[in-house]
């Protein structure tokens, strides 16, 4: 065998395993997003206090955005484990799973970006 032809096969058996393991971490992306819907996501309209009763502490209050004029209303982010809620002012406006962290794609996967 060529060393020409040798070289395709173990680039195209390359880029056949990227794009299994490009796969598993999509795979599991989507599966965690149809987890998350089965349990309900905080409900646009919900103040902080209903959020924190409803859904418990979470992990991370970050640092308030906006504030400065009635235009630029304060906006609040609360990360819990698997989604992160966005506040205005004191009520939500939105609640978005987080993206897949690198420990369920792997240590392989960790570093690709899309």
């Amino acid at each position: 065998m060529s060393l020409h032809r040798s070289s395709l096969i173990l680039a195209s058996v390359l880029v056949f395993a990227g794009a299994i393991d490009a796969a598993r971490a999509d795979t599991l992306l989507i599966e965690r997003v149809s987890q998350e819907r089965s349990h309900a996501l905080p409900a646009r309209g919900l103040s902080m206090a209903q959020v924190e009763r409803q859904y418990g502490a979470p992990t991370n209050k970050l640092t308030p955005a906006g504030g400065d004029s009635s235009r630029h209303p304060t906006i609040n982010r609360w990360v819990y484990a698997d989604y992160t809620v966005y506040f205005e002012r004191d009520r939500v406006i939105d609640a978005v799973v987080n993206r897949v962290s690198s420990e369920e794609i792997g240590p392989k996967n960790a570093v690709r970006s899309r």
